[in-house]
């Protein structure tokens, strides 16, 4: 398989991922025994890993396309995408299975006061800054990418452009309604399967070495 269609199973995968991960997540009052419940659920976790490697593969995304397209700028972007993962990542983790624990001893003990310690987590002021920082991060990054891929002149103008507003809004979602998250999550599943179709099409036609400093698209000889 080539670069390009590497990286267009990346975006695909990453944005359906996401997809699963809001629409698929149990939604409750998480001040309440029913919200301790949902955190305790397997869904819960399975929910999180799959924004986890939606994270990943997003990243990986962006380092695909400086590979299949050589825009200098692009290196830039995937530097930037990889740190926001990384500062987002932990979070997510303790998300993960952090509240989990919380949550199932809340259920077993029925104490709904052990729920505060969500709170407690969530909003201390060093978590937040990071996790802040790598969404930030993770849409400056994805935000250059689209640019560079309107420039190249390889793909269509605007094929960068949904997955780049999906990541502006994330953290805008989370305070939306679960209708609001479900559809962020299809917009960042259209942004993804746009990107993995475009690629995908190109089909080892438009190669660029990534050295290529200038940014020109090359044209395999086998088209």
């Amino acid at each position: 398989m080539n670069r390009a269609r590497l990286t267009a199973s990346a975006f695909a995968a990453g944005g359906v991922l996401f997809l699963i991960y809001q629409a698929a997540r149990p939604y409750a009052d998480e001040s309440t025994l029913e919200g301790a419940a949902a955190m305790a659920s397997p869904s819960w976790t399975a929910v999180h890993l799959a924004a986890s490697v939606g994270f990943v593969l997003v990243s990986l995304g962006i380092l695909g396309l400086y590979l299949v397209l050589g825009r200098s700028r692009l290196l830039p972007a995937a530097v930037v995408t990889w740190l926001g993962a990384g500062l987002t990542l932990p979070y997510y983790g303790a998300e993960t299975f952090g509240l989990r624990v919380i949550g199932a001893r809340a259920v077993r003990d029925h104490d709904a006061g052990l729920i505060e310690l969500v709170d407690q987590f969530r909003f201390t002021p060093a978590a937040v800054a990071m996790f802040a920082a790598g969404l930030a991060l993770l849409a400056v990054g994805v935000v250059m990418a689209a640019v560079e891929i309107r420039r190249s002149g390889a793909l269509p103008r605007w094929s960068g452009v949904p997955l780049a507003v999906g990541f502006v809004l994330f953290i805008p979602q989370f305070y939306g309604s679960p209708a609001i998250r479900i559809a962020h999550g299809a917009l960042l599943a259209a942004g993804g399967l746009w990107l993995a179709y475009e690629l995908w099409r190109v089909n080892g036609r438009v190669i660029a070495p990534a050295g290529t400093a200038s940014g020109a698209v090359t044209v395999d000889a086998a088209r």
